[in-house]
């Protein structure tokens, strides 16, 4: 019985063990109702891909993905947007917000505010203001080289305005990865490292700044792909049909299928979401791990 007793010194330490143990149970009933939340609506769609009243099991709605028209054209189309905007995104925000933390970090409360915008902005507003110029510029510089201008970024095959479009759209989530990246290493002593041994600085950026934000510039590139394939308003309004146009396109005629494609859409983004955070765990690993035996010298 003495043994059983707790006793004054035993007493702290049921206490923190007691303390301890609440946050498990709360954050996994949190993390519980989160993936019923996520998970039963997905449950749901799949029955209804899958399940036809009177015929029951089939899985005829997955098996002619493949063949049903336009699915493959709308979704190379969507890939390929999607590349050029990761590019072209990345080529404005890494050298711009690296100038910024060099040579004017005061400029950095003012980048921030530009590249949230875009979260302030509706997505109709921007297709409004993007359609009026479109229209105003043949009408008024038919008569200029920019004319052509104009008729060459509404091309069908690969409408580059889609692609400035979605560049404005994505500039607040590329923004934060990056950011949180460079605040991550010291950039200023990198910089002058390389500058002193003589490299350019073209070779500072792509030699030095960038191998150490890959994963932030892998973040960048997921979230601008995820944003690609979903984005719906712009695409529909301006008259083009990338991936999920296509979707709820087919979603008249083939119900079953468009919620097929939705399903496999969401398990491909999920898997590169998974990948992607692999990635950076590894590459944390990898420089721990380097680290270590020049520590251990030392």
């Amino acid at each position: 019985m003495a043994a059983m007793t707790p006793t004054a010194e035993t007493l702290p330490a049921l206490a923190v063990h007691r303390r301890s143990r609440r946050p498990r149970v709360w954050r996994g009933l949190v993390l519980g109702l989160a993936g019923l939340y996520f998970l039963v609506p997905l449950v749901a769609s799949f029955v209804f891909t899958v399940h036809t009243p009177g015929q029951g099991f089939s899985l005829e709605a997955y098996t002619g993905i493949l063949a049903a028209e336009g699915f493959t054209d709308s979704l190379l189309l969507s890939l390929g947007l999607a590349a050029a905007t990761i590019a072209l995104v990345l080529v404005l925000a890494v050298p711009a917000l690296v100038a910024v933390r060099l040579g004017a970090p005061r400029l950095r409360p003012v980048v921030e505010v530009v590249c949230m915008l875009p979260l302030v902005v509706p997505p109709i507003a921007l297709v409004t203001g993007i359609s009026t110029v479109l229209r105003w510029g043949p009408d008024h510089l038919s008569r200029t080289p920019l004319y052509q201008t104009f008729i060459a970024v509404q091309d069908e095959n690969f409408p580059l305005v889609l692609v400035f479009a979605y560049t404005v759209l994505a500039l607040p989530f590329v923004h934060r990865s990056l950011d949180a990246g460079l605040r991550a290493i010291d950039v200023p002593t990198l910089v002058e490292a390389a500058r002193n041994c003589g490299a350019s600085w073209l070779q500072v950026i792509l030699r030095v700044i960038l191998p150490n934000l890959r994963t932030s510039l892998a973040g960048a590139a997921f979230l601008t792909l995820a944003l690609v394939l979903g984005e719906f308003t712009v695409a529909a309004l301006l008259g083009f049909q990338p991936f999920a146009v296509w979707i709820v396109t087919v979603s008249g005629a083939q119900a079953r299928m468009s919620v097929a494609v939705s399903i496999l859409s969401l398990l491909i983004t999920w898997a590169l979401l998974l990948l992607l955070s692999r990635a950076g765990n590894g590459t944390r690993t990898a420089n721990a791990a380097a680290a270590a035996p020049s520590t251990s010298k030392d």
